[in-house]
């Protein structure tokens, strides 16, 4: 069987992970900075965080743009790329959990079911799992955690931050 840098060719397989990269570092990025930047700001993304159970507000919304924003241009770069990557894991678990899980799968139901997170958690825990390409500042560099490390440490710095979050921070309201 051939293997895939010779079966496609390595130009292709880097060209795929740099567009992955970017779309998916890129479009969190820009979501990230909606919250800061966006109708109602900081203050009206802390509000909504406040209205859905989390403790302190103000923090998690700059917590999240931060990390929207940073885990998005280092995954886009291709730099750090498994922690890169285990950011945005882990602000697509926490948003799943928060929001999307009780709606139901569809993105286009009321209010916005899970599957679009998921894809984008999904997506960037492949870029973790198989590595920024040759394109990248990683390469440049020549930082490197491969193979099944480089899918653990993406894996459980994503999830295990996301839960972290979740059970120092979540607080929701008694149901009545």
């Amino acid at each position: 069987m051939l293997s895939l840098q010779n079966q496609f060719g390595l130009d292709q397989i880097n060209f795929g992970l740099l567009v992955l990269r970017l779309v998916l570092g890129l479009f969190l990025a820009y979501h990230g900075y909606n919250k800061v930047f966006g109708q109602g700001g900081l203050s009206g993304t802390a509000s909504w965080f406040g209205s859905i159970g989390m403790k302190w507000p103000k923090w998690q919304a700059r917590m999240a743009a931060a990390t929207e924003i940073g885990a998005g241009v280092l995954l886009a770069l291709g730099l750090l790329t498994p922690l890169a990557a285990a950011g945005v894991i882990g602000v697509m678990v926490v948003a799943i959990y928060m929001s999307h899980l009780k709606v139901g799968f569809f993105v286009f139901l009321p209010n916005q079911g899970w599957e679009y997170c998921a894809t984008i958690a999904l997506g960037a825990l492949a870029v973790g799992a198989m590595g920024p390409g040759e394109w990248s500042i990683d390469n440049a560099i020549d930082f490197t955690i491969s193979g099944w490390g480089a899918l653990l440490v993406t894996a459980v710095l994503g999830i295990g931050g996301a839960a972290l979050q979740l059970a120092t921070s979540y607080r929701p309201a008694p149901k009545s």
